[in-house]
């Protein structure tokens, strides 16, 4: 049962961190990154870094995290289910082979590297397995941040260049394999049972487009307009059950809310796609940074010496070098040139919000401690960072087009797409 006190400082909580978050997230924008940076850092100012572990619990105490950690995964689903409304799958018609190259090279190669990384790692941390470990340091290596480049690519106006859609298909099915990897990881640790119920992923993928898209549209345009208050409610009901279902079957619930995003029907009337994403648009961008603040209170670089930064460095250059070699390869060879085939791999070494997801599950499972944990997060926050700087040198930002639908896209709450216009 939850207490008055819990009540209290949930409440009180919530208010600084939105405060917090979008002040930081609104500096990190003028300095050309994306808004996750600030957010995160706004966890880290409230976490022991700087304030020790007496007065971060005092702010935010303990027994008032969790009920943070719900309002910020509901940010999360509703988030990616933007994502997935927004993913035109029209686009990628004739490109399969190149997408399913640079998905497996952006798995396989960071993959490989964190493995030997965690090779050279593995005597001096705490866990219990050593295959385990090596296998989720290659995962986390692995790992790109779907819903981060999202945004890099909104707010940069790539969302609808060759070289965005590409980035973000291969993210796509580059994470649904880290994932899978990650729920292997899940089991080898014991804190996991029945993972066979990942293989369901596929056919319930496939009923939800041939079988859940008709009859969404059936729900949705039912009463025509007279019933356009039922249809946020119908939407998020079936977002919540679709996320529900992924997260049974051993994967993570922002997969669930994707492929529901990109269920959804392709009505030619443009009020239908607005009224079942204006409003959850707008409570995902409130309620998306919560999720990166709470994730930068677990950092704890207060205990970090000489030899840890060198550790650090070792990381990034994993990081950093592993997917980057992989992706511009596979790229290259999938007849992409070789500028493109650059910024295809610097959009790929975005980490952020998944990274962090993943982070947090081996902290839980004790394939963590604290002080590599907050070393991994520093490196998901530097490669995500970096990316704003060298496309400006890659890929100059066009000049906007007076297009009130793409602007309605690039100007959504908190980076959020907002409600694309209809398809043909």
């Amino acid at each position: 049962m939850i207490t008055s006190h819990q009540v209290v400082f949930l409440l009180l909580d919530f208010a600084v961190v939105i405060v917090l978050a979008k002040s930081l997230g609104a500096l990190a924008r003028r300095l050309d990154q994306p808004a996750v940076i600030g957010e995160i850092l706004a966890g880290v100012l409230l976490g022991p870094t700087l304030l020790g572990d007496p007065v971060a619990g005092a702010l935010v105490p303990t027994d008032v995290r969790p009920l943070l950690t719900v309002l910020a995964d509901l940010g999360v689903i509703l988030f990616m289910y933007q994502v997935g409304v927004e993913f035109d799958r029209r686009a990628l018609r004739g490109r399969g082979g190149t997408v399913s190259a640079v998905a497996l090279a952006s798995i396989v190669v960071p993959f490989g590297t964190g493995a030997l990384l965690a090779l050279r790692l593995t005597d001096h941390q705490p866990h219990g397995e050593k295959m385990t470990f090596v296998l989720f340091m290659g995962t986390a290596m692995s790992i790109t941040a779907f819903p981060v480049l999202a945004r890099i690519l909104t707010d940069r106006a790539m969302l609808h260049s060759d070289v965005g859609r590409l980035a973000l298909a291969a993210a796509a099915v580059g994470d649904a394999v880290a994932w899978a990897l990650l729920a292997v990881v899940v089991a080898m640790a014991g804190a996991g049972g029945g993972q066979w119920k990942v293989l369901l992923l596929i056919p319930y993928a496939a009923a939800l487009l041939y079988i859940g898209r008709p009859l969404l549209r059936r729900l949705l345009t039912a009463g025509g307009d007279r019933a356009a208050h039922r249809r946020p409610a119908i939407t998020m009901a079936g977002l919540l059950l679709s996320s529900a279902l992924t997260e049974w079957m051993g994967l993570h619930f922002l997969f669930g809310a994707f492929l529901f995003g990109v269920a959804m029907p392709e009505a030619q009337d443009r009020r239908l796609r607005e009224d079942t994403a204006n409003g959850l648009a707008g409570v995902a961008g409130l309620l998306l940074p919560v999720y990166f603040v709470i994730a930068g209170i677990r950092v704890d670089l207060s205990g970090v010496g000489s030899a840890d930064l060198g550790e650090l460095g070792l990381i990034l250059a994993v990081a950093m070098g592993g997917k980057f070699l992989g992706v511009f390869t596979a790229a290259r060879l999938g007849g992409v040139d070789a500028r493109e085939s650059a910024t295809l791999a610097l959009l790929m070494n975005t980490r952020g919000l998944t990274e962090l997801i993943v982070l947090t599950v081996g902290l839980g499972l004790g394939l963590l401690d604290t002080g590599l944990y907050s070393l991994m997060v520093v490196m998901a926050v530097v490669t995500t960072a970096l990316a704003g700087p060298l496309l400006r040198i890659l890929h100059p930002r066009p000049r906007r087009r007076e297009d009130p639908g793409r602007q309605a896209l690039e100007t959504g709450a908190n980076g959020v797409p907002g409600p694309p216009p209809a398809r043909p």
